[in-house]
């Protein structure tokens, strides 16, 4: 089923999560167990981020750097795939511009279709760490090309013919939104320009990075209406659970944490003081969220389900 049927069809405010591939040598059986629990609280979808590929260089003895491609997780379909069979919820797989030809954006999208997943999140994906983002020869530059490309694709519209017997994809796409903006955009004004454009070209849903001010989001939603965008705006959630995310997750996010917030995380000597605060942080966004009827709840798991699963059996 499509997210916006799900959404449109619920009674209450939905309960999703996202969830990352695992690294290199550790097994499926071991990622679908882990989020088991979670099941729990009846998501109807599962997101299944798609990671582009990486690289290390290596020195030889000559001095010369050679530059290996390295893969350090598995393949999304797979998972998507998985998921569906094993739980009957929804798979939604992220598409990267970064990293990916359209050839290659295609053909991910033919397999995704084959095994039955109908919806998808398009996103331009990060740079390489160190590096400025550039898109692939032959790729996309922006999410709201990508975006194009699988609304062309659901009209039977493919690179390089168009299809016999009218046979074309039917994917519900959503996007990213940024309640705090994208850190590349000069201004949230123009921020918002860009996220109408992909909606304008085919997304029907937004999903928000992690917030920690529910005031962000609320002023956030505000102004996207303001800016025309009518689709659902799914909030999503991550609570602070280490000692490192203090600083680590405002500097990769570039978001704020609040002084309330802070106030309580200096207190933390340890990570499982920090995970303490971070859970009844989340909690309580958690239960402001649904008052204010959000459609749904989106947690970011980084497939570690045992805080969100504290937070929704308090919350769902």
């Amino acid at each position: 089923m499509k997210i916006t049927e799900h959404l449109k069809n619920a009674k209450s405010t939905l309960f999703s999560f996202e969830i990352l591939p695992p690294l290199k040598g550790q097994s499926l059986k071991e990622l679908l167990e882990g989020i088991e629990p979670l099941m729990e609280f009846k998501p109807p979808f599962v997101d299944v981020t798609y990671h582009r590929e990486e690289f290390i260089y290596k020195k030889h003895p000559n001095g010369l750097l050679e530059k290996v491609s390295t893969k350090k997780r598995p393949g999304t379909v797979g998972i998507c795939a998985a998921i569906m069979s094993r739980f009957q919820v929804d798979a939604v797989p992220h598409l990267l511009c970064g990293g990916f030809t359209k050839e290659e954006t295609e053909n991910a999208l033919i397999d995704l279709n084959f095994i039955g997943v109908e919806n998808v999140l398009a996103l331009r994906g990060d740079a390489p760490k160190g590096e400025k983002f550039a898109p692939e020869a032959e790729g996309h530059t922006y999410a709201s090309e990508l975006v194009e490309q699988i609304m062309r694709m659901n009209q039977g519209r493919y690179l390089h013919e168009e299809t016999e017997n009218n046979f074309h994809t039917d994917f519900c796409v959503g996007v990213a939104g940024y309640p705090e903006k994208h850190f590349e955009a000069p201004s949230l004004r123009f921020d918002l320009k860009q996220l109408k454009e992909k909606v304008d070209k085919g997304a029907e849903y937004i999903v928000t990075q992690m917030f920690f001010d529910n005031k962000k989001y609320f002023d956030f939603v505000d102004k996207v209406r303001e800016a025309g965008i009518v689709v659902p705006i799914i909030p999503g959630i991550k609570p602070i659970t280490t000692l490192g995310q203090i600083t680590m997750l405002p500097r990769t996010f570039f978001l704020d944490l609040p002084d309330a917030l802070m106030d309580e995380l200096e207190k933390c000597k340890t990570n499982g003081e920090v995970k303490e605060v971070g859970i009844e942080w989340a909690i309580q966004q958690s239960r402001e969220l649904i008052n204010a009827g959000v459609p749904s709840l989106h947690f970011y798991t980084m497939s570690k389900a045992d805080a969100t699963y504290k937070i929704a059996k308090e919350v769902f």
